[in-house]
């Protein structure tokens, strides 16, 4: 049988290829990916549910259609795993991000993700970590605790999405959900030293009920992956006309064939800041480095002002007043089955998202409208931009990993050069593009210390994700950074496993 070892970074690519070529078997595939997890996951707290019997179940299904000659879909037989957020298969516990009052909560429906993937033929072998309601930019929680970043275990993974983004970069599965509201994909991209991609609104499926007329952040299924092919695989699967999303993009694109070409000629506007944003000086000189790689493509690079006329405090805000309003509905949907999480489960809420949940509950039309104004204010000033250039380039996040706290509540820093940012999600630059629906993509740019990853973002024009990738596709060949990974495959597995945290 063959080693975890030898599959644990092979790409996603790959691992499909080897299995259609019957050089791999589905079975050993999972069978090794479940070993890799039970001995590395303890001391990284990523997977917080174990699905091995459902994945061998599968991964045997799998091994008779490879066998029989049937047909096979993109993925057929490689591991991934879905997101302990709103990620869903009937069965299965979501706790919605280690809410105690849910750590027996069985759902009986798919999230897009967990469709699209296990149709593609994808194998689940778990839920992965992620923040209460996915609200902070880092990944922790009073049920499981927070996840250690495989690049420095005494820091955190980012977030929502960082214990599937742990998972990628210490190899326990080769491609991971990644949803995205705020930067939840791109954020614990930029801290794990991956690739993040959040399509732009409508390209992906969303299934928002009992409300399906959102109105609200532009939030998408995304992938964490360690190659840009990888994620236009991910991205074939993922994407496409669902007639249960109203926003749905009736509209097929081939992502790999975007991954060849050229971006000579191609025009590049770098912002080091977003205009507002404080950044760390060693974040702004790794990226100002890296994106000097897209001039050796034949692409001109020019430093700009974006027009962002927020302060960037208004702009977290913004974000936190939309995120409030949207786990309304959540919140009254959990109520009219006859759970009251603010009422009887208040102590399974961290305290500033109970200060805003309650905000939102007092909110009236009119604050609902001068938030929308302002989104479409952000949406003109980047839409101006793309009359003169075909992407956009900025930081994915202001700051290097933090620090890891023992009580459940990490979260980013409150200040950045002395500047002060609203710690939930005030130093991550991401925001912007759940406002618009842009299509944007987080990067590694390079390591700060030979050690922590930082993330460069691009942005591409809206309904542009071929453009993104073309461009990330080119970045990846001129700038390789998968020898980044020998950081996590050499890490210590003798660090004791989290508890979980008694508040």
């Amino acid at each position: 049988m063959i080693s975890h070892n030898e599959l644990a970074f092979m790409s996603a690519s790959e691992l499909a290829a080897k299995i259609k070529k019957r050089e791999l078997s589905p079975v050993e595939v999972t069978e090794a990916f479940i070993t890799r997890i039970e001995e590395r996951n303890k001391s990284l707290n990523a997977f917080v549910y174990f699905g091995y019997d459902d994945a061998l179940k599968n991964a045997k299904e799998a091994e008779r259609a490879l066998l029989a000659g049937e047909d096979l879909g993109i993925l057929h037989g490689v591991p991934t795993a879905l997101k302990d957020l709103f990620g869903a298969k009937p069965g299965w516990i979501s706790t919605f991000g280690g809410v105690r009052a849910l750590k027996d909560n069985i759902v009986d429906y798919y999230n897009p993700f967990g469709e699209r993937l296990e149709k593609a033929g994808a194998i689940f072998l778990g839920k992965t970590n992620s923040p209460v309601f996915g609200f902070r930019g880092v990944t922790d929680n009073y049920l499981f605790g927070p996840t250690r970043n495989p690049f420095d275990l005494s820091r955190n993974s980012g977030g929502s999405s960082g214990g599937g983004a742990a998972a990628v970069a210490d190899g326990l599965v080769p491609i991971a959900e990644g949803s995205d509201s705020g930067g939840s994909t791109r954020i614990p991209a930029a801290w794990c030293g991956l690739y993040g991609f959040k399509p732009a609104g409508g390209r992906v499926p969303f299934f928002g009920r009992p409300n399906g007329f959102r109105t609200d952040l532009f939030s998408t299924e995304g992938t964490l992956t360690r190659t840009v092919e990888d994620a236009a695989l991910g991205l074939t699967a993922l994407t496409g006309y669902d007639d249960r999303d109203v926003y749905s993009l009736n509209e097929k694109v081939d992502y790999l064939s975007a991954l060849r070409g050229s971006i000579k000629g191609w025009r590049i506007a770098y912002s080091p800041n977003f205009d507002v944003f404080p950044i760390d000086k060693r974040v702004e000189e790794t990226v100002a480095e890296a994106v000097n790689v897209f001039k050796q493509a034949g692409a001109t690079v020019e430093m700009v002002n974006i027009g962002i006329t927020f302060h960037q405090r208004e702009l977290s805000d913004l974000f936190c007043r939309i995120a409030m309003r949207m786990s309304i509905s959540v919140f009254e949907n959990f109520k009219s089955k006859g759970i009251d999480l603010l009422k009887d489960y208040r102590d399974d809420l961290p305290g500033r998202y109970l200060e805003g949940i309650e905000k939102a509950y007092q909110m009236n039309m009119l604050d609902v409208q001068r938030d929308q104004i302002m989104r479409t204010k952000i949406f003109d000033t980047i839409q101006n931009v793309f009359k003169n250039y075909d992407l956009i380039i900025t930081p994915t996040a202001a700051t290097l990993p933090v620090e890891n706290v023992p009580d459940g509540n990490t979260m980013g820093p409150t200040h950045i050069n002395g500047e002060e940012v609203d710690p939930l999600i005030g130093w991550a630059l991401t925001t912007l593009t759940n406002f618009t629906g842009h299509p944007s993509a987080s990067i590694p740019a390079g390591l700060v210390d030979n050690r922590l990853p930082v993330g460069m973002q691009i942005i591409g024009k809206r309904y542009g994700d071929a453009d993104v990738l073309k461009a990330s596709s080119i970045f990846e060949k001129l700038k390789p950074w998968h020898h980044i990974y020998d950081i996590c495959k050499n890490r210590s597995l003798d660090i004791q496993p989290i508890a979980k945290v008694n508040n």
